[in-house]
Order: C-alpha cells, then structure tokens, then sequence
C-alpha cells in the first residue's frame, strides 16, 4: 500500500494581503519586484516565504502588489484567488495625504478596504478587516519604514463581491465582499486530525458543564456573546458536528444547545453531520422534503426547490404567510428544528451509547431568530 502523505496546511487570507503589501513597499523604496517575500506571522511566531504573482508602480508614489490564496489542503472558497495591495505615501508628493479612518491619523500604516472586502453594517459599513490582519499588516510594514514615513495600505479583493454570495456573511451583517478574518495565519485543513483534536479539546474543557451551546463558526460564537451566553459554555464547531456532538456525550455533557445559521444547520435534518458544502449540501432537498410532507402545493414545493439558495426560499415562505395569512415558516422552521434535534440525539447514541438532549435554534441573515425548538427553549432558561 502506498503511503498517504498527511494533508498540507497553507495560510489565511490575511497573510496573502500582507505579502503583496510588502512587495509593492519594496517597490516603491527600491523599483524592483520581489519574486517572494517573507512575511511574520505573528501567530503563531514564524516566519514564512509567500510568492509573489505581480508587483508594478503606478506612479510615483503608489504600487500594486498581487498575490493568490493558499489555503493548503482546505475545503475553501478562496483558493487561489488574487489578492491586492495598494501602496501609497503618505504625505509625499502624489501621495494619498488622508487618514485611513478614525484614529488611524497617528499610524504609520493606514489600512483600508477596496473592492471586494466586505463592508460591516453594526459598524457603519467600516471594512471588514478584523484585528489580527491590521496587527499582521501593521507589524511587518512597520519595520520596513524609516523614521516618520508613512503609507496608507488598500486591500482589494477582486473576487471578493462574488466569493461572498457563497458564503453566509451577510447573516453576520458583513455584506458586499469577504472578510480578512482570523486569529492565525495557519490554514490548517478541515481533515487534519491536529484540527478535529483542537475542538474536541474544546469540548473536553468546558465538559464540566452540564449544558453546552454549539456554534457553527467564528461568526456564529460572536452572536452567541452578544445574545448574552456564557462564553465559558460556548463550542465553535465548524463543520464538523457530528464528531463533537459524540465527544460532548462521551464527556458526559447532559445537554446541548445547537445555534446558527439555518442554511448550515438544516443539513443535521437531511442526516448530513458535516456540514461544508463541498462534502454535502442537500438544503434545498431538505427543505422541499419537509414543505411537501407538511401538505404544500406542488407549485410552491416546485418554487422552493427551484430557489438559489435556501435564504430565497425562506423568503419565498415569508411571502406565502405575508400574503395569504398562512403560517408555513413556523410549521417548517418547527419540523426542521424537531428533525435536527432528534437525528442529533440518535447519531449521538449510535455513536456512543450515551443519551444527550439536543436543543436547536436557527437564525436568518438578519440575525433574526426563526425558530427555537421545544428543548432549546427549556435549555435558554439555564444558559442566559
């Protein structure tokens, strides 16, 4: 039998941006184009050597750097995608000479989001750069500048508006482009078993509770705080629930509350408990199923079926009740939450012989609750 060569971990989106911002800084000082630079992770502390696709001066004081995405052997919708970096002077001739936003003046490295980088409504449409990019970006340019200069750094993602309508981002009030999110610049692989086993940690630590809550994600933990949970009984997931549902029950945990997006969590009542698209997707299947089993006409199960996505055919369901006093949404959203429930509680006793009772609550791109199940009710009395 041949060996199988472990899955490969590339970096985040963030390292990408900070890599073609260096080149075209080495462009603007010296003219000259890099072919890779080395970039600081910060976190982890390493060092690492990024290619360079393209770097070009546009005038005199302003270059373009591109770089691709990387993400090493992940199920990610950014792979190879160009990521642009805009360099300019500040306060040079034919430099920007403005500010990167409010108290940037007195930085040295002004970061800013062009096309493509998606734009965060709770936050007055600010760029959707989030702390460890501008800490990445900030720390690597800064050693780079002598005394007083200053350069203001545009991120461009030209992909980035399209990438988006694959993505649940605007359920997290981040709308027309990507995010450079993220706490580190290793992207490791969904099947890597060093990533599998930092979330069963997670689950290990906090199994001294008897009820845990579940999030689907960074953005789905950070709506989670805000609702007010525990963050000590918070578990982000990422795709891979079921594994963790089973690892909650072997640690004994008596209760689960499941919370996300219902685009992502319906699939735990098609029976799918790996919920990335590129494995399984079957929403809309899901969906139609449970429309039809509910008694909806054929012409309406054929609309649903037919929508892009499943946010269309809960707007589509939205509009039925609107327009003919029909309640569809709750009688749907309802069966959906009972069917994730209890095909959550069989996979955990199937799995580990332990009984758990699961909780779930599904939310639209609104951030706007659409159902709570019958447990998940009960269990929001002990965990807010």
């Amino acid at each position: 039998m041949l060996p199988v060569n472990p899955p490969r971990s590339g970096y985040t989106l963030p390292v990408f941006a900070c890599a073609a911002a260096i080149a075209a800084l080495h462009w603007l000082r010296h003219q000259r184009s890099l072919p890779i630079v080395t970039v600081d992770l910060v976190e982890p502390a390493q060092t690492v050597e990024i290619p360079v696709e393209q770097v070009a001066g546009l005038t005199e004081g302003m270059a373009l750097g591109i770089t691709r995405s990387d993400p090493g052997d992940n199920l990610d919708l950014t792979r190879d995608t160009p990521i642009w970096a805009l360099v300019e002077w500040e306060g040079r001739a034919g430099g920007a000479g403005g500010a990167g936003g409010a108290g940037e003046e007195e930085k040295s490295v002004l970061i800013k989001g062009g096309e493509g980088i998606g734009r965060q409504l709770i936050a007055d449409r600010q760029a959707a750069i989030y702390t460890y990019a501008r800490r990445l970006l900030r720390e690597n340019l800064d050693r780079l500048l002598e005394p007083g200069e200053k350069i203001a750094v545009t991120i461009i993602l030209p992909e980035g508006r399209r990438l988006a309508e694959r993505t649940s981002n605007a359920a997290f009030g981040v709308v027309d482009g990507l995010s450079l999110l993220g706490t580190t610049g290793i992207s490791q692989p969904l099947s890597a078993p060093g990533q599998l086993e930092a979330s069963r940690e997670q689950v290990q630590k906090a199994s001294h509770f008897d009820y845990l809550v579940f999030c689907v994600g960074e953005n789905g933990l950070d709506l989670a705080q805000k609702m007010g949970f525990n963050p000590k009984q918070l578990v982000k997931t990422a795709n891979w629930l079921g594994p963790l549902l089973v690892e909650a029950g072997l640690q004994g945990v008596k209760e689960i509350l499941l919370f996300g997006y219902h685009g992502k969590l319906m699939k735990l009542a098609g029976g799918i408990f790996h919920t990335h698209h590129h494995l399984a997707d079957g929403r809309l299947e899901i969906l139609t199923a449970h429309c039809a089993n509910l008694g909806l006409p054929t012409s309406m199960l054929q609309v649903i079926f037919a929508s892009p996505t499943a946010e269309a055919a809960l707007k589509y369901l939205r509009d039925l009740d609107t327009t003919t006093g029909s309640d569809w949404v709750s009688q749907v959203y309802g069966a959906i939450a009972q069917s994730i429930d209890s095909r959550s509680q069989d996979y955990i006793f199937n799995h580990s012989e332990r009984q758990v009772n699961v909780g779930s609550i599904l939310f639209d791109r609104q951030r706007q609750i659409i159902v709570k199940s019958k447990t998940a009710s009960t269990l929001l009395a002990y965990l807010c």
